[in-house]
């Protein structure tokens, strides 16, 4: 009995059930919406179901029959992938599709880097890389939207494993006109009497707070920024110091302004730098190749030679 239905169909008609709209789904999977809406009126038509709800004014909707197709079209799909990786994992071929996702916080100079190095060393695997926060980074892990997560060691949950490659310690980034700039060490004491700038970002900035807490203390907050571009702007301006765990090869911020990285002397527990993935994703080939990648390309200091961590006269 020849199939009712193609994979490429299956993969239009979830875009658009996850999206809401065709025009939404257009830009997700890069098709025409011309063909998208081909796709799914091909699928009604060969299984006599109405899918979607049209809605003028706000785009589509799934039906009772459409919620139930969806469930078992992501289930096509995923079974669709597993046998593939599995045809690749038997000939000992890497190649295929693997989506790498990245913590925001370093994301712009860790990523790139390691997906040319990746691509370049196996031409036949199609990367593709979103930045997220932690959370987001989590929960795009259990859905299955992306293979294997670069991140931090922050509250990773027990049906994850999380392999580590570096350990990266928080440092304080100041102004060059900040009192403590000077400075070749600094302690949570000589910064909890001056203004901070906190990244605020999922379970980063919890982290942050808490290496005052370890010391029975609270730092003054006087800005937040979930951008780190603009924190580093918002530092450079003599907003308040900020604190990292990862040192940007430039000591200049986005509006030119100059920046100083000391290291802080206190005992602090650091933030370990590693890969997330789900269960049985590291006996995937592709998975199994991008891990080993990055082992060799990231160390305690550097990653492709780009240095992560400040030290002493470093600035």
């Amino acid at each position: 009995m020849p199939l009712r239905f193609t994979l490429r169909q299956l993969e239009y008609f979830v875009a658009v059930g996850e999206a809401g709209s065709i025009a939404l789904a257009s830009e997700m999977v890069n098709v025409s919406s011309p063909s998208i809406s081909a796709a799914i009126s091909q699928l009604e038509q060969e299984f006599g179901l109405q899918l979607f709800v049209r809605k003028h004014a706000h785009g589509l909707s799934l039906t009772q029959a459409g919620r139930q197709f969806m469930v078992q079209a992501k289930i096509v799909l995923q079974e669709s992938e597993a046998l593939n990786r599995l045809a690749d994992n038997i000939s000992g071929f890497v190649q295929g599709p693997l989506a790498v996702g990245c913590l925001l916080t370093f994301a712009q100079m860790v990523v790139p880097g390691l997906r040319r190095a990746f691509e370049t060393r196996y031409p036949d695997v199609s990367v593709t890389q979103v930045e997220r926060d932690q959370s987001t980074l989590i929960e795009m892990l259990r859905r299955a939207d992306i293979d294997v997560a670069l991140t931090y060691d922050l509250d990773i949950p027990t049906d994850l494993t999380f392999l580590p490659l570096a350990e990266l310690p928080p440092y304080a980034l100041f102004s060059e006109n900040h009192p403590l700039a000077q400075r070749a060490t600094v302690s949570i004491s000589d910064l909890q009497e001056h203004p901070m700038v906190l990244l605020d970002l999922p379970l980063s900035a919890e982290y942050f707070q808490s290496l005052f807490a370890q010391l029975g203390t609270k730092p003054i907050i006087a800005e937040r920024s979930r951008d780190l571009a603009v924190l580093r702007s918002l530092v450079a301006n003599d907003f308040g110091y900020s604190l990292l765990n990862i040192r940007l090869n430039s000591d200049m911020a986005p509006d030119g302004r100059k920046l100083k990285y000391v290291p802080l002397s206190d005992k602090l527990r650091p933030l370990r730098m590693g890969l997330v993935t789900s269960q049985g994703a590291q006996n995937v080939l592709t998975v199994q190749a991008f891990i080993e990648l990055c082992r060799e390309t990231i160390s305690g200091e550097t990653v492709s030679g780009i240095k992560l961590r400040a030290s002493v006269g470093s600035c």
